[in-house]
């Protein structure tokens, strides 16, 4: 007699319940609508140093994406390297979060991660510990502020470990490319949408760039910063990026007229942002590489893709090795004020000033799947990098949590700017504030307080004088008062400066740069 225990058949029933909760998961990731978050940030570019933005550079891909796409002209970051990056990383204000620790906010990896995003960076790090440590399961480059585009240096990391790979044909940012291409591969293995932070460091100095593209720029600039900026304050004028009744800033005393250099000089002057132009032009031909593989692949459609620079353009004199060609790993050039007044045309002042100048960024959108604006938009509704965390929180349907690895978590700052690609009125922020060293401003509506290294508290309504060439403070010495008053709060209660950090202002302007001819 045969008998037929209880149990017969289970290994067959698990099989099919096995097979059927695989389907179901197979289906769930597949019907994942959720978009890939791709957020490119450039180093030391200048508000109009991309096509799209007025720039006489050659920048036909991301000139694509905002064709496609949509600009931003009032968005904002922090005026400096790392403090953007942190507030980019966490919502929040650099001082906030911690600064360079950032131990009282998360980063977006952190918040994207246990929403099942795949969490990959490829680029500049400039914070304390190294990404892997801070929610990214992969990463690749630099942990320092800067580094020889041609031949690295010691901090270099490939997912928590030191790489020295450097090649005779290494060259920074196309590593950077090559690795961030990598990680997406690897994400797509997943079926997981992946958020991927690629942190270029072009095109900050050293002023390093491969001959032939160095080649292409030499003799563009024989011109002249003067003719130069005028040209792109018109091109800006012409695509409708900035209205007429915002005057061109005039070049301010430090920079000397172009007629007033040397044949010498111009030759140098020249040929140095020759340089500068190359470094953006072999940025623009990676982003068209990761597009490509982003299309090919079949992911653009749903990519949200945002490209932002870190602060306004550099005017920092740093050059050595000027004997050395710049594709020479020996060389290390820069340019300063000249050439920096042009990055950031039509604003005043430059990286650290919380004059537009230093703060003011291209934000380009581009998201076929989600963005529900004209294709080549422009909004004029502000933004800030403390905005992308609760715009990736919220597209991602991820939780910005209060607690994290045993740490309190400050409340976001920022908020979502997903209303703003729906194509509604965002509500704007009460106050934005803005601080760099002894620099430092607030936002309210139109109204904009700012201080330059100390100086004494200057008032602008940008609605009219965005490029801040008429100081209404002595107009309006309550506004002033009451803005001012806001600051200091902030600073104290949210930023957590010292008291140190929030000392009075100079009742005198500062002179922030010497004339160049006097400097020598």
């Amino acid at each position: 007699m045969l008998v037929i225990s209880p149990f017969h058949g289970w290994p067959r029933c698990f099989a099919a319940i096995a097979l059927l909760f695989f389907a179901s998961a197979t289906s769930a990731a597949a019907l994942d609508t959720r978009p890939n978050i791709v957020l490119i940030m450039a180093d030391d570019l200048g508000f109009a140093d991309l096509g799209c933005y007025g720039s006489e550079i050659e920048t036909p891909h991301l000139d694509r994406l905002a064709r496609q796409g949509l600009r931003f002209t009032q968005f904002y970051n922090t005026a400096k390297c790392h403090s953007s990056r942190v507030s980019l990383l966490t919502g929040l204000y650099c001082g906030q979060a911690g600064d360079e620790s950032m131990r009282r906010g998360v980063t977006i990896a952190e918040a994207l991660r246990p929403a099942g995003y795949f969490t990959a960076m490829s680029g500049k790090w400039h914070l304390q510990r190294e990404p892997t440590d801070r929610g990214f399961e992969r990463y690749f480059g630099h942990l320092s502020g800067a580094t020889n585009f041609f031949t690295g240096d010691t901090t270099f990391r490939l997912n928590g470990q030191p790489w020295s790979n450097f090649g005779e044909h290494f060259y920074t940012t196309d590593a950077m490319t090559d690795f961030a291409i990598r990680f997406i591969d690897e994400a797509r293995q997943t079926d997981r949408p992946f958020f991927t932070y690629l942190a270029y460091n072009a095109p900050h100095y050293p002023l390093q760039a491969p001959r032939a593209e160095v080649e292409k720029y030499l003799g563009r600039y024989d011109a002249g910063w003067d003719k130069l900026r005028v040209a792109r304050h018109r091109r800006q004028l012409e695509m409708g990026l900035l209205p007429a009744k915002w005057a061109l800033s005039p070049r301010p005393d430090h920079v000397p007229a172009w007629k007033d250099l040397s044949a010498d000089e111009q030759q140098w002057e020249s040929r140095r942002m020759a340089v500068f132009a190359a470094m953006v032009d072999r940025l623009d031909q990676n982003i068209g590489r990761l597009i490509a593989h982003l299309e090919k692949s079949g992911e653009l459609e749903n990519t949200l893709l945002l490209f932002c620079s870190d602060n306004g353009a550099c005017p920092f004199e740093r050059t050595r090795g000027r004997q050395y060609d710049p594709w020479d790993a020996r060389a290390y050039w820069t340019y300063d004020t000249g050439w920096a007044h042009v990055g950031n045309t039509p604003f005043r002042l430059y990286k650290q000033n919380q004059h537009e100048g230093g703060i003011s960024s291209p934000l380009i959108v581009h998201w076929p799947a989600g963005l529900k604006t004209k294709p080549g938009a422009l909004t004029d509704q502000p933004g800030h990098l403390i905005d992308l965390m609760a715009t990736c929180v919220e597209l991602g349907q991820a939780d910005y949590p209060r607690q994290f690895d045993g740490r309190a978590i400050d409340p976001l700052m920022g908020q979502s700017l997903a209303p703003i690609f729906r194509g509604q009125v965002r509500t704007p922020h009460e106050q934005l504030y803005f601080r760099f060293g002894t620099d430092r401003a607030l936002r309210e509506g139109d109204w904009k307080l700012v201080s330059a290294k100390g100086g004494r508290w200057e008032l602008y309504n940008l609605a009219d004088d965005r490029t801040e060439l008429h100081d209404l403070a002595a107009e309006y010495p309550e506004r002033v008062q009451q803005m001012k008053a806001a600051w200091h709060a902030l600073a104290a209660d949210v930023d957590r400066l010292s008291e140190n950090n929030r000392k009075p202002v100079s009742q005198e302007l500062k002179t922030l740069f010497k004339n160049r001819k006097q400097a020598k």
